[in-house]
């Protein structure tokens, strides 16, 4: 075997680390069986000796019958392993006198692991041989005996974290392993995104380079029968995906995407939404990282269940202590919290140590999407949200740590998609939702649609293993709804948009005037708008303002400039949007508060973007200091695109001399 970076096995499981799992396990069983959950024990040193017997058994028979049976695991998305653990103690059990049966086949691997868990907490044991040595093992037998001779790149994204939050998280002490990067091997840059700010528009440019006419989250397509389309749904994201790529992305060269909206055409997918519904891709060799360890998808689901408790608290605590601007989180959002800052997290870091142990992949993109969710819902700046960031930080340690065992080095870009502003919605603010504002701005007997909502792009809520609902996220009535609607108003945060539909073209300010005299005005001196963007048959395209009108076509502007505040490159992006083939008849932003960097959702969440105005429209990249990025600045996920593609050219044409 040729070994060109100079590498180590990882270090065996520590006496330390043994001796907690050990008793994390019999404390576990023993608590099952006291509290009469299925385990029924006869006497304590029975336990002793079953999980002594247990672990020797696990050793042997665990990476044997993961490799039989992962099709099965990875398709019942990991809980296969706990009814798997559970039938190897049901079976052993009886020779020992213990009978675990019923609920306890579940529920004793579960309790064992939040026991071991725990304790390794609260005695603060970090063991890297327990964390890499099973992955390690199988990572040595599919390594190929030529290792790559130039190093691979692994992109984390942090979705939603803006730059100056970063930064903030990195002087609070929150980010360690992010300040040591960007004070040793590391640049930071802040770029900007396009319009809309989200989650759809910067993945397509920066994993396909191209984001043409992805006008916000959610748009209607007037030329398709007013079909709506949107930037989640598996069926929908798979056309975009279509629509964008011209089989050059990020990703086609020997890369891998895991949890991601778009593929950047790689076929090494896991939790890609453009081909989650691919049962072939959804069974990927890399799951061998998640499920190698016995016990290690029960500390996950542990840690689920620890997430769901802490946001439990959050709640009691938000409320107590009446934390503005606060939404209703509800019930159904504990889980998908969990789902996001723990599962999808751990999936992701599970899958790329396995990766770069091969050694084979030469880039693989991934996203965590807790801070975003988190931010959503508790507030940018929140104790929830930083408590993310801490999890992140210490993910990102694993990742770069995972470098002293693999045949060959992986440099690592840390970025963001976009960032989130706070403050608190239209409706909150106004005493009125924005959709039911505009219907009262219109003939009483127009019929409407709304669709007000914009974070299905993450997966944990927009995604359900096998259900028809995958498909286009809308149920009959509102299908019908939508069918029979006159006007149409969607929200993407504090970005809005309204199709007036009996028309098949984009109307012009001159039309909508005549039609409804009482729509643009209204909209317009609104005090939480801040300006709404129209074609004008004789003008052009126009940005409306309350004291003063932009005319995108010529730059000249009456009045006050409506786009004060709103960065310098506003003009440019609004302009390249109208641009697009389903532009809105009216577009709309709300206002923004400089002074308390707030701008108010259309959407109920507190941490929103999408639109314009605040930090949600800056993100950043932590890229290595020997890279090239130039000295201007960037501006567009599509530059992100052409940065990362052309120093992975570079990275190809260097020999690693390490």
């Amino acid at each position: 075997m040729k070994h060109i970076h100079g590498f180590e096995k990882p270090p065996r499981v520590s006496f330390r680390r043994s001796l907690i799992i050990f008793i994390g396990n019999v404390i576990g069983i023993y608590l099952i069986s006291f509290f009469e959950l299925g385990v029924t024990v006869q006497a304590f040193d029975d336990i002793i000796l079953f999980v002594l017997f247990m672990s020797i058994i696990n050793a042997l028979l665990w990476p044997i019958l993961t490799r039989i049976l992962m099709p099965f695991l990875v398709l019942t998305f990991g809980i296969g392993t706990l009814i798997l653990n559970g039938l190897l103690l049901e079976n052993i059990g009886p020779f020992f006198g213990i009978e675990v049966q019923g609920p306890a086949i579940i529920l004793a691997p579960l309790a064992m692991a939040f026991v071991t868990t725990l304790l390794s907490t609260l005695l603060t044991i970090e063991d890297e041989g327990s964390y890499y040595r099973s992955v390690y093992r199988d990572a040595e037998k599919k390594r190929k005996d030529e290792i790559k001779d130039y190093p691979g790149l692994i992109i984390v994204e942090i979705d939603g974290l803006a730059y100056d939050v970063l930064i903030e998280a990195v002087n609070k002490g929150i980010m360690p392993t992010v300040k040591s990067m960007m004070d040793t091997t590391h640049n930071i840059r802040m770029w900007e995104t396009d319009l809309s700010s989200q989650t759809g528009a910067s993945q397509a440019g920066i994993l396909h380079g191209n984001n043409e006419d992805i006008t916000a989250f959610r748009w209607i397509e007037k030329e398709n029968d007013n079909q709506m389309m949107q930037c989640s749904g598996v069926s929908k994201v798979k056309v975009l995906e279509s629509r964008i790529s011209d089989g050059n992305g990020l990703l086609v060269d020997n890369g891998a995407s895991r949890s991601n909206l778009f593929s950047g055409d790689t076929d090494n997918v896991i939790f890609t939404f453009s081909k989650i519904l691919n049962i072939r891709k959804l069974y990927n060799k890399a799951w061998f990282s998640v499920f190698s360890n016995p016990s290690n998808f029960a500390r996950i689901i542990s840690l689920f269940l620890a997430e769901m408790l802490l946001e439990i608290i959050s709640q009691i605590k938000h409320r107590i202590k009446n934390i503005q601007p606060r939404i209703k989180r509800g019930i159904a959002y504990i889980p998908i919290r969990a789902a996001t800052n723990v599962f999808m997290r751990e999936i992701n870091t599970s899958t790329l140590i396995g990766d770069m142990m091969v050694g084979d992949i030469d880039v693989a993109y991934s996203t965590y999407l807790g801070y975003d969710e988190i931010a959503h819902h508790s507030g940018v700046r929140d104790e929830d949200s930083w408590f993310a960031l801490e999890g992140m930080d210490k993910q990102i340690k694993r990742l770069i740590n995972t470098n002293k065992y693999t045949p060959r080095q992986y440099q690592f870009v840390i970025q963001s998609d976009h960032g989130q502003t706070n403050g608190a919605t239209f409706k909150q603010r106004y005493g009125e939702s924005f959709e039911d504002f505009v219907k009262s701005l219109l003939p009483a007997d127009m019929k409407m649609f709304a669709k007000m909502t914009s974070n299905e792009d993450h997966y944990a809520e927009s995604f359900l293993p096998f259900s028809k609902k995958n498909d286009d996220l809308i149920d009959k009535s509102e299908q019908k709804e939508l069918g029979d609607s006159e006007v149409i108003v969607l929200a993407s945060g504090n970005l809005a948009m309204i199709y007036l539909t009996q028309w098949s073209h984009r109307l012009t300010y001159e039309e909508i005037q005549k039609f409804f005299p009482e729509l643009i005005p209204g909209i317009v001196n609104n005090e939480y708008i801040g300006f709404i963007v129209v074609k004008s048959s004789e003008k052009g395209d126009m940005v409306i303002g309350k004291n003063g009108t932009y005319y995108l076509d010529s730059d000249e502007i009456t009045g006050e400039n409506p786009l004060e505040g709103f960065g310098k490159n506003i003009a440019h992006h609004i302009k390249r949007n109208v641009s697009f083939k389903y532009t809105p008849d009216i577009l709309v932003n709300s206002f923004y508060d400089k002074q308390k960097d707030e701008v108010c959702a259309f959407e109920e969440l507190v941490g929103s973007h999408g639109g314009a105005g605040g930090s949600q429209s800056k993100p950043f990249i932590l890229y290595p200091s020997d890279w090239d990025v130039g000295e201007g600045e960037i501006v567009g996920a599509e530059s992100i695109y052409r940065i990362l593609k052309d120093n992975l050219k570079k990275l190809k044409e260097e020999k690693n001399e390490d």
